[in-house]
């Protein structure tokens, strides 16, 4: 399978994360994107750098504001500030009857919703390159030059809503492919496996009903993000039934996951999707350390020849998976097992 990376993903490079009232050495690291790549290459996959395609694909579906702050935010918060510390919000709104500020403390809050996406001096270099890496996959799959793609997307993006970042995700990778898609297939299809809810792209897509988003996730009442992600949230306006949560217990094992597999994939063939994104979370393995649910490298093998199954044109974006001792065997046996079903 070819694999789409640009190392200059790699430039985000946060220490620190403010997690439950402390902080915590941050958990996404440059580290995991090497890891993924060297395993890859290792098991015979074929790596490719992205093609350069601009901002317009990323504001196709975020705020064009949104993205040009981003892409400004660094040298206007160093100015400001008179430091280089990592920026990070301490004002936030829920939106409200509130304005857009001028000032880049102000803006940094109104664009975040939570303190996991500073931004460091490499910020925008990578997040940028991030989505290139997902546009590039999606705009090889929508010519008819691969059927099937991964795309190494790091820092990951299924968190990131229309106009904020959130849960170490500031572009929103996956969604992105799929608009891309959109310009070609009529119906395209999201399936988010990460073990946390993609809160981002049910944001983006909610009222939308030429994009189908189906999410496989642990139980957000008590676990990242919190406060979406419920089994009853299907979509608004246009978009009503073409969002569906499927919802995990904390501890389901592997048999279970794989329930909900079936569960996703007989959605997606009712919905007649085109082309397909898979939102590839590595972080429901049962060592993976925010996981809370069982995953195995057989079940990850598994999953993957069900989604092959579905014979669709399909962009791999990676989102989640972090430094646990299982990280990049679970990439090679997912990736592979992919690879082989659709070969078969």
């Amino acid at each position: 399978m070819k694999i789409i990376f640009d190392e200059r993903q790699l430039k985000h490079d946060p220490e620190l994360y403010f997690r439950r009232g402390a902080f915590i050495p941050h958990p996404e690291q440059p580290q995991r994107a090497i890891l993924l790549r060297d395993a890859l290459l290792a098991a015979g996959h074929t790596r490719q750098m992205p093609a350069d395609h601009g901002l317009d694909p990323i504001k196709a579906v975020h705020d064009p504001a949104y993205v040009d702050f981003l892409m400004s935010a660094w040298p206007a918060w160093v100015e400001a500030t008179g430091t280089t510390v990592p920026a990070v919000p301490n004002y936030h709104t829920d939106r409200r009857n509130f304005r857009v500020p001028t000032g880049v403390i102000g803006r940094l809050g109104y664009y975040s919703t939570d303190t996991s996406c500073p931004i460091v001096e490499g910020t925008a270099e990578a997040i940028y390159w991030s989505a290139q890496t997902a546009i590039d996959a999606a705009e090889r799959v929508r010519s008819g030059a691969e059927g099937h793609i991964y795309a190494l997307c790091r820092p990951p993006g299924h968190h990131a809503v229309l106009d904020a970042s959130w849960g170490f995700c500031f572009f929103n990778n996956a969604a992105v492919a799929a608009q891309h898609l959109r310009g070609r297939f009529g119906k395209v299809a999201v399936l988010d496996v990460d073990t946390h809810a993609g809160n981002g792209t049910q944001d983006i897509f909610h009222a939308r009903g030429d994009v189908l988003y189906v999410s496989i996730h642990t139980d957000p009442s008590d676990y990242t993000p919190f406060f979406i992600g419920y089994a009853d949230e299907t979509g608004i306006g246009a978009g009503e039934g073409a969002t569906r949560n499927l919802v995990l217990p904390v501890g389901a094992g592997a048999e279970e996951i794989l329930a909900r597999y079936d569960e996703a994939l007989e959605v997606i063939r009712a919905f007649g999707a085109e082309a397909l994104v898979v939102s590839l979370g590595l972080d429901m393995s049962q060592d993976d350390p925010l996981s809370l649910v069982g995953m195995t490298r057989a079940g990850f093998e598994s999953g993957a020849a069900k989604i092959a199954g579905l014979g669709l044109p399909t962009v791999l974006v990676q989102e989640g998976g972090y430094l646990g001792p299982s990280l990049s065997d679970n990439a090679v046996a997912f990736l592979g097992a992919f690879d082989a079903a659709r070969r078969a």
